[in-house]
């Protein structure tokens, strides 16, 4: 009887993990295929129309030509500004957190504020930027109005993700590094961060892909703008459109939705290469 019920419950159990593992398999292979649909069809209805004077080109009502080399540009530099200043306030914030941070009522609330900062609406950011970067800091609508925007709306990402990636740093690591006589600085930027590269590199890569699909902010802050400045500082002081908010003009105010799958396939060409970077 006792062998029975045994050979009862086995079976039970190999049915339970097949059906598990046929559960995981459908649910990854559901994923591949969304993926994989979503980036097949904006490859065809978009990369036809992509060609080498539409990148490399500026749009121009006189001359009637088209061209997203301002919003290239205008993208660019957005995602420099917002590393310059979010990359190192936000692994400097992690590091205190995880390594300096006595207190765990105050790490508890510091972890509390970024959550919240992280499932804030990006519509919310980019009222808060005009309001805060635009009109009372008087830098107007501009690249820095949207790069300071968007500094604030990563910080949480690079912070938790840089706090994860410390936490997989062996303890043995930091004692060993310290039972030789090294301070705690010097061991953080000698062991503990060249450690976790990886992952601050993952964070950085989510990042990036956040301010490269951002349109609703950054079209309260930086604006629409479409002209070449003839430096890096003049396009601060100006409007400019990034990608995601030239295609959500010509796709939603102009209708044109040929234009708006183009630059659909460039942004995912961008984020796809950022990826491969990365792997």
């Amino acid at each position: 009887m006792g062998e029975k019920m045994e050979k009862s419950h086995q079976i039970k159990r190999r049915v339970q993990i097949v059906l598990m593992q046929g559960f995981v398999w459908l649910s990854v292979l559901l994923a591949i295929l969304l993926v994989v649909s979503l980036i097949g069809y904006i490859a065809v209805k978009g990369l036809p129309h992509v060609s080498w004077d539409f990148i490399a080109g500026v749009p121009s009502i006189l001359k009637k030509t088209m061209g997203i080399l301002p919003n290239i540009l205008n993208t660019f530099y957005i995602v420099l500004f917002s590393f310059v200043f979010a990359l190192p306030l936000g692994v400097g914030a992690a590091v205190y957190l995880t390594e300096y941070a006595a207190g765990r009522r105050l790490v508890r609330i510091v972890e509390f504020a970024v959550e919240t900062l992280a499932g804030i609406p990006s519509v919310v950011y980019g009222l808060s930027g005009m309001l805060l970067f635009s009109q009372l800091f008087g830098f107007k609508t501009s690249l820095l109005s949207g790069g300071c925007t968007t500094v604030i709306m990563i910080l949480p990402t690079i912070i938790r993700t840089t706090q994860e990636a410390l936490r997989t740093v062996s303890t043995s690591c930091r004692e060993g590094a310290l039972g030789l006589g090294a301070p705690k600085w010097y061991m953080i930027h000698t062991v503990v961060l060249p450690s976790c590269q990886s992952g601050i590199l993952t964070g950085c890569i989510l990042s990036v892909g956040r301010i490269v699909g951002e349109s609703a902010a950054l079209l309260f802050t930086a604006g629409v703008g479409t002209i070449i400045a003839d430096n890096i500082l003049q396009a601060f002081s100006k409007s400019g459109g990034t990608l995601s908010v030239a295609l959500y003009m010509y796709v939603s105010e102009k209708g044109d939705f040929e234009t708006g799958f183009a630059i659909a396939a460039v942004l995912m060409v961008l984020v796809l290469l950022m990826n491969f970077l990365q792997s």
